[in-house]
């Protein structure tokens, strides 16, 4: 196969739209594609190709199963490209993950993908698995250069790309319908506040006030559902902390790309197939209390380790950031009550109100509108316990008026006619950059 039929086929292709594996306007008879690929691919399953054989190998593959068949230049260059990301790529997800348009993938079967674009869920016809088997080989592909597997005895992996992507997958027993697969793009065009300015997500208002926020030490919590952006603003908020200062990160997966010197990041590790050697979120916050941290980032909390997250908070570690999954400011202080009272401490309930009042200053909340556009729907301090409630105010929050003629959601921010407790804090901190916001 000559490189320039390789790089007519890519012009082509790159014309016409961003990513493409089965492409039947380039290979418009789509019984013949599916079986000669099917046939090819097939082979490979099981085989292990030396590196300096594989062009050779691809070029006899194609030959002997294009036998009797009269195809054009490309036509041919597409088959050598499909079996080119099956070998030295992830096959048919190959060019799909390098589209940055797209932020999710899901692979419920052989033939059953759905992508997400725009905050749009669509199924993708033009990508599909020969069988279960190459979903899982494709799935190994992925995780094993993080050093991880798939099994019978490990039937469930969650894990993340080499660019920061999270990806999970569950095989049978576990899944009933065959190997499931769920990839959540990791976006490289979020990296700074001005990128969520410019995409409509907070104002600048906002944007100043959160910098100071993290500058000054206020110890926050990012709430919202899942696929809201919590991670990324975890990981823009993180970008404003100062650079000589001791970090520790601690996720499932790691994510965060935090640009600072003196970080240290810590992963959680799941049971083996004997069924021991995990380390916990909780395991590894209680131990990153003894490495003498300046700020402790987790990625989420999600049980019992919130309670010595809210230990932290309260014990001179100022500036800590996690998320969690909630559906409102409120619902996030309820499922932290809930989780600090799973720590087996014994607290009673207005004692553990008492120490999240006294840990949490800010609470975020991030969005997905029914349009796909994520937006931070609140920023709340939190502000006094009364009638044994701990009660919040909200400082930024966007109203939604309704729905546009093209089904966009309207609405603007507003910023509420009050000094907040926390600006007076962030004084008292050194921080005076505020005063045009809220003292005028």
């Amino acid at each position: 196969m000559s490189k320039s039929l390789i790089e007519e086929f890519n012009v082509k292709v790159n014309k016409q739209k961003p990513y493409i594996v089965n492409d039947y306007d380039i290979f418009p008879d789509k019984n013949l594609l599916d079986e000669l690929r099917n046939k090819i691919i097939g082979n490979l399953i099981d085989k292990e190709i030396p590196k300096e054989k594989i062009n050779e190998f691809i070029d006899d593959e194609i030959n002997l199963a294009l036998e009797g068949h009269n195809l054009t230049n490309l036509e041919r260059s597409h088959i050598y490209n499909l079996i080119d990301n099956e070998i030295n790529g992830f096959g048919p997800l190959n060019e799909i993950l390098k589209d940055n348009n797209v932020t999710e993938i899901m692979v419920n079967s052989p033939k059953e993908i759905y992508i997400e674009t725009d905050g749009k869920l669509v199924r993708d016809e033009s990508i599909s698995f020969i069988n279960n088997e190459h979903i899982i080989r494709t799935i190994q592909r992925l995780i094993s250069p993080m050093g991880k597997t798939i099994n019978t005895k490990n039937p469930i992996v969650d894990s993340r790309l080499m660019d920061g992507s999270r990806i999970n997958a569950v095989i049978p027993p576990l899944s009933i319908k065959g190997p499931v697969l769920t990839i959540r793009k990791f976006k490289p065009y979020l990296n700074t506040i001005d990128d969520l300015i410019r995409s409509g997500s907070l104002t600048p208002y906002m944007a100043r006030f959160l910098e100071a926020a993290v500058i000054g030490k206020l110890n926050i919590i990012i709430c919202g559902g899942s696929g809201s952006g919590k991670t990324t603003l975890l990981n823009i908020l993180s970008s404003f902390i100062n650079d000589n200062e001791r970090i520790i990160t601690i996720e499932d997966a790691a994510e965060l790309k935090l640009k600072q010197k003196h970080v240290l990041s810590l992963e959680t590790r799941p049971n083996n197939y004997e069924n021991e050697g995990e380390i916990t979120i909780r395991d590894l916050v209680i131990n990153s209390l003894r490495m003498r941290p300046d700020r402790i980032i987790v990625g989420e909390v999600r049980g019992k380790e919130a309670f010595d997250m809210m230990q932290a908070m309260n014990t001179g570690h100022d500036g800590s950031i996690t998320t969690l999954h909630a559906n409102s400011p409120k619902d996030a202080l309820n499922r932290l009550e809930t989780m600090v009272m799973m720590s087996d401490m014994g607290l009673p309930l207005n004692a553990v109100k008492e120490y999240i009042y006294n840990a949490i200053d800010l609470v975020i909340n991030v969005e997905r509108l029914s349009d796909g556009r994520r937006k931070i729907t609140s920023i709340c301090e939190v502000d006094k316990i009364e009638d044994n409630e701990i009660k919040l105010k909200e400082i930024f929050a966007f109203k939604i008026n309704g729905l546009s003629s093209k089904n966009m959601v309207t609405g603007e921010y507003i910023l509420y006619k009050f000094i907040p407790k926390v600006f007076y804090k962030l004084k008292k901190r050194g921080i005076t950059s505020l005063s045009d916001i809220f003292e005028k």
